[in-house]
Formats: C-alpha cells, structure tokens, sequence
C-alpha cells in the first residue's frame, strides 16, 4: 500500500491458474471469464490448490456466453478491463495482469494501456 492505494497482481484462471501459476500475493485477485453458473466448480478447484485469493467471476451464464468461440472470448475480456476498471475506482490497483489468450490480451491493453500484461503462452488450454 502507497498513499493509501492497495497494488495487486490479476491473475486468469484458465491457461494461468490452471496450468500451476499461482498468486504472489494473499492479496492478489483472480480475474476470470468463467460464468457465475460455473463458481462453485472453479471455487472447488482453487481450495483444493489452497488458493484463496478473491475471485471475480463473469456475470454472465455459460449459455449466454458461449464457449470456446471468438465472442465468448470477446466477453470474457470485456468483464477483466471493466473488473480492472471498477477495482481502481475502490482503490486497488491491478497493475500486473497474467493472461494467455492473445485476443483477450489485446483487448484488456486496449482498455488499459499502462497495464502490464504477461502473456503466459502454453498448448494446455483450448482458447
């Protein structure tokens, strides 16, 4: 904490989380597209790897946002730059993104430019 402002690390679940990277922080959050029909299953996953860090999920249904398609995708980041964006407004500021998905990367930069983002690039995860 700096002036009264908290610093965190975002982190996606799947391609991040899921392939073994884990917060640096207890007070790092998690960023995901995940839906909110999907929380307990992803929850249930993070307790298992004893990892308890704040979990922002996707408002929106799995069937509302499809899967696995260009504009599931474009929702999915849409929701991390608008959570990034809302969270500065309350005082933490995520200034370290990790994400694998190139597409959502690009849209997250555009949304926040002085973001650094790292790109973890791996085969595990379908996009």
């Amino acid at each position: 904490m700096i002036n009264g402002i908290d610093y965190v690390y975002g982190y996606d679940f799947d391609g991040v989380i899921s392939i073994g990277i884990s917060p640096m922080s207890k007070e790092d959050v998690i960023i995901t597209g995940r839906c909110i029909d999907e929380k307990n299953l992803i929850l249930n996953e993070l307790r298992k790897r004893k990892i308890f860090n704040k979990v922002y999920f996707n408002p929106m249904t799995l069937q509302e946002r499809g899967n696995h398609t260009e504009e599931a995708r474009t929702y999915s980041a849409l929701h991390k730059a608008k959570k990034i964006n809302e969270l500065k407004e309350t005082g933490l500021i995520v200034v370290r993104f990790f994400e694998d998905d190139e597409l959502q990367k690009e849209i997250i930069q555009k949304s926040h430019p002085d973001l650094e983002i790292v790109h973890v690039v791996s085969n595990l995860v379908q996009k």
